[in-house]
């Protein structure tokens, strides 16, 4: 879990709700040399019992893009999860878990056709598509294959949103799908996606009711689809107030009973950042320390294109929780620094206004807490810098 809500320009208490097993406390322990990221496994496994629990009778394929670490990936196939790939590359690492591509979803709507026709040699059997010209693909490389089209769905309350990119409108969808079948495609599933870190309940509500009026369309076709896929969109524990899944399970399942013309066989879903984003804290170490006209800066080890790339994304506005390695975190006196990055890039700036310990310097570290999601994933070597090292604790 992550620490408790609190405004931008007030001082963190103590993050009592991290796991234990990665807690400042325990960190302040630790000599490995940053940045390096640290993943607790075990918490990986109760973010999926719950989810499952939650959400019970829908089948859990984790959106392994935002964290495809080989340890995490086989932590969640040892306890049951399916996965959900986005490319050939992906599934060659579930493969080298263990895991059967037939059981593996192809949500990426736009693939290489090299990538489309050695998945499907792999025995991989149900793809995504939002466009024509991607059926005629399919037809080509993955003859007699099921498809699951993508609606376009409202994602304005979600952080990422994803509908500019991907899905089309329910019309079309119908098209599509009989398009399908005239390629002798199995018309199988549809899918939606409410955008990353979905911030209230209602987009799934409204997105169901759009899946069950284009089911209800295709059953005057005579098309009755055996997939629902939900799509991701669940959210972590960051700073801001999340709604709990138990609420969000509330709305699935209530809006699965009213907005469906039929139950499809199988309900499934991609949580990614919800199962992995709170399992772990990059630990990065304090360069320097600068005051530049009146501002505080402060220099890390780690930087927006090493692991933090979201605070870019959204412009400052993506925050992690922070703490320090400093003893007296919780009672010393805070300023508000600007952190940024080891590069010579000034856009490789993450925090804005961090309230953070006035007498931090050289060699104090910075712990960034719920970086278990989408870090590692967009890591590179920009400038020379390494990306952090991976460390995992909770195996078995």
């Amino acid at each position: 879990m992550a620490t408790s809500l609190l405004s931008r320009n007030t001082r963190l208490r103590v993050p009592a709700q991290w796991p234990a097993s990665i807690h400042p406390q325990v960190l302040n322990e630790m000599v490995e040399q940053t940045p390096f990221l640290l993943c607790d496994l075990e918490t990986v496994r109760d973010r999926y019992r719950r989810f499952v629990s939650a959400l019970d009778g829908v089948a859990c394929h984790y959106a392994m893009k935002c964290n495809p670490a080989h340890e995490v990936l086989e932590t969640l196939a040892g306890i049951g999860s399916k996965f959900e790939v986005a490319s050939l590359g992906e599934l060659g690492m579930l493969q080298a878990t263990g895991v059967d591509p037939a059981d593996v979803l192809y949500s990426n709507t736009v693939k290489p056709p090299a990538h489309v026709a050695a998945a499907y040699e792999a025995g991989l059997w149900r793809f995504a598509f939002d466009a024509p010209r991607e059926l005629h693909k399919l037809a080509r490389h993955a003859p007699g294959s099921s498809v699951i089209v993508r609606v376009r769905v409202d994602d304005s309350d979600s952080v990422f949103p994803l509908s500019r990119k991907f899905g089309t409108d329910v019309a079309d969808a119908r098209e599509l799908m009989l398009l399908a079948r005239g390629l002798g495609l199995r018309p199988y599933g549809v899918t939606f996606h409410v955008g990353s870190q979905c911030a209230t309940t209602q987009p799934w509500r409204q997105a169901i009711g759009v899946a069950g009026t284009l089911m209800s369309m295709l059953a005057d076709d005579h098309i009755e689809l055996e997939m629902l896929n939900l799509g991701g969109g669940f959210p972590a524990r960051y700073m801001d107030d999340v709604p709990s899944l138990d609420n969000i399970s509330g709305a699935i399942l209530s809006s699965l009973d009213e907005l469906l013309p039929y139950t499809p066989p199988v309900i499934a879903a991609e949580p990614g950042r919800y199962l992995v984003a709170e399992s772990a804290v990059m630990v990065a170490g304090v360069l320097g320390r600068e005051v530049r006209a009146g501002e505080n800066w402060l220099h890390l080890d780690v930087g927006a294109y090493h692991g933090l790339a979201e605070t870019q994304q959204t412009v400052g506005e993506w925050r992690y929780p922070l703490w320090s390695s400093r003893p007296d975190h919780a009672s010393a006196a805070s300023v508000p620094f600007t952190v940024t990055g080891p590069s010579c890039d000034s856009s490789d700036t993450m925090f804005r206004a961090a309230m953070l310990p006035a007498d931090l310097d050289v060699d104090d570290r910075i712990y960034i807490g719920t970086a278990g999601a989408y870090t590692l994933s967009y890591a590179s070597q920009f400038n020379g810098f390494p990306p952090p090292t991976s460390l995992f604790i909770g195996k078995r």
